[in-house]
């Protein structure tokens, strides 16, 4: 499954950075490839391109604020996650996205 995503947090330190570290590598564990977008206090690093939000599966908005940018992901399947949910079980997680996603015939 290719995953892509954005990991924002209220202050755009700490939480943004852990999750996006997390999540990529839970993703990576299970297989599957992941490339996250963050959006902290010093703007846009890591920014996702066209063809890796066209080649995705899902996007993950792992946010607990309103990320910039939503339009690009027009068609995709979005899951929404605050970043202390990823961060506290990122196998956890990345594990309900595969069943998520699997009801709707990806792998």
């Amino acid at each position: 499954m290719k995953i892509v995503g954005i990991s924002a947090c209220p202050a755009g330190i700490a939480h943004t950075y852990m999750c996006r570290e997390v999540l990529i590598k839970a993703a990576e564990k299970r297989g599957h490839q992941c490339a996250i977008e963050t959006q902290g206090t010093i703007g846009v690093e890591f920014p996702l391109t066209e063809e890796q939000i066209k080649e995705a599966d899902v996007v993950v908005l792992a946010c607990d604020v309103r990320p910039t940018g939503e339009e690009r992901f027009a068609g995709k399947p979005i899951v929404r996650v605050g970043t202390a949910k990823v961060i506290s079980n990122p196998l956890g997680f990345v594990a309900q996205l595969e069943k998520a996603m699997a009801k709707r015939g990806v792998e």
